[in-house]
């Protein structure tokens, strides 16, 4: 079996004005998700990252924090699963909870070293 990563992007739930209620109700459709993908054995692992951005980029490596004027979309989090072809996982990200938010899901391939 290959593995995935889904790589998620969006605002978070803080900046598009979400309640506490809310934003708890969208975690709970996190955690349904993972105990999905868990119960089929696809989920391998999965972390959600703070908002805070420090870059490094050229020649000697310049800092930068955020947030930045560019960026449009916040990457909030990633799983890795497993699957035998992108299609699979196509079907898993489809649970995605903040797509009717606007959120966007990047698959990519996990190359094996």
């Amino acid at each position: 079996m290959k593995e995935f990563m889904m790589i998620f992007l969006g605002a978070d739930y803080q900046s598009i004005g979400l309640s506490p209620e809310e934003s708890q109700q969208r975690m709970q459709m996190w955690m349904d998700w993972i105990g999905k993908l868990s119960a089929d054995g696809s989920y391998v692992e999965g972390r959600p990252l703070i908002p805070d951005v420090t870059r490094m980029s050229g020649e000697p490596a310049i800092v930068s924090d955020g947030p930045f004027a560019e960026t449009k979309e916040l990457i909030g989090g990633y799983f890795i699963v497993k699957a035998n072809a992108m299609a699979e996982v196509q079907e898993m990200a489809k649970g995605f909870p903040d797509f009717d938010l606007g959120g966007t899901v990047e698959l990519r391939e996990v190359m094996k070293m």
